[in-house]
């Protein structure tokens, strides 16, 4: 069982500019993935897959020994990661011989999650052979049983998950799971069988709020600033 664990950030950034080396308490934000990945002891290797030489330089700088060279085909604000995932294993496997069983992707853009998250939700797939992805999650504020609606197009707003009999009480409502990208544990295969990670069949590895904030603005990179400075 080989379980290749992948850092996949390409240079162009439009909601925080150049976020993915963008210092955090005086650290690149990309370090901070970069720790947890080396860290996990149930990876068996992590690299970095980009289009940036100044991603590249400071993964190496961080402890990254294999970076793969991304295609400006594959590094556009449109592409999709999954054809991204499956360009880093097959090249990885071309570079040592290997045979990659599972990729577990773990986003930079989320810097507060840990080794344990990280492990869990591998064990997790491997516990349940039948997964083909499983995700991370927490439970958010809202819930779209309860206090979240969509606008249908008679312009009037409904419930988005509506039921036969209307929920009152969010303690009542079906629990429900917001995705952070701190960790995409995916089968090997799947990347073939499937188009993208929601066809497949996935389960969901729950972890705090407060180590799942996904740095996708600059408040969020508050925020984390924040949450690191209390601890």
């Amino acid at each position: 069982m080989f379980i290749l664990g992948t850092i996949c950030c390409r240079g162009g950034s439009k909601g925080v500019k150049g976020k993915n080396i963008r210092p955090l308490k005086g650290v690149p934000l990309i370090a901070y993935t970069v720790k947890t990945g080396l860290q996990c002891n149930l990876l068996n290797d992590v690299i970095v897959s980009t289009d940036s030489e100044e991603i590249a330089h400071a993964a190496k700088t961080a402890g990254i020994k294999t970076i793969i060279q991304r295609p400006a085909e594959l590094a556009s604000d449109t592409a999709s990661k999954w054809p991204v995932f499956i360009h880093a294993v097959e090249e990885y496997e071309k570079l040592t011989g290997v045979t990659v069983d599972y990729l577990v992707d773990m986003d930079v853009t989320v810097p507060l999650k840990t080794p344990t998250d990280i492990a869990g939700a591998i064990q997790t797939a491997l516990d349940d052979n039948t997964a083909d992805v499983v995700i991370t999650g927490y439970e958010p504020e809202r819930n779209p049983y309860f206090n979240m609606m969509e606008v249908a197009e008679d312009g009037f707003a409904h419930i988005v998950k509506q039921t036969e009999k209307p929920i009152v009480r969010r303690q009542d409502a079906p629990t429900v799971y917001s995705l952070t990208p701190a960790a995409y544990v995916v089968k090997k295969q799947a990347l073939y069988n499937f188009s993208h990670w929601s066809r497949a069949k996935c389960k969901i590895y729950p972890i705090p709020r407060e180590r799942a904030v996904d740095i996708d603005t600059e408040v969020d990179f508050n925020i984390v600033e924040f949450l690191i400075n209390r601890q």
